[in-house]
């Protein structure tokens, strides 16, 4: 079975697209970026996660606000 854990370009992108969305509403997330000690880990497969940071209660409510006006109904 192939390996299809994310390598650290795949989360640097992911940032990266992340970021870009976010921008469009505004909202800057200072602290994102991809963790790399993730892939440190002796995790199998490596989690390869994206650290979202710290924010301001400013900051979280405009994201809590975009994401409501983008919710889909599940």
């Amino acid at each position: 079975m192939p390996d299809r854990s994310p390598t650290p370009y795949d989360v640097t992108l992911c940032v990266e697209n992340l970021r870009t969305a976010l921008a469009l509403h505004g909202i800057t997330l200072p602290s994102l970026r991809a963790d790399l000690p993730s892939f440190a880990g002796a995790y199998a497969p490596p989690a390869g996660l994206v650290a979202l940071g710290n924010c301001n209660t400013a900051t979280a409510q405009a994201l809590a606000t975009a994401l409501r006006g983008t919710a889909t109904g599940r």
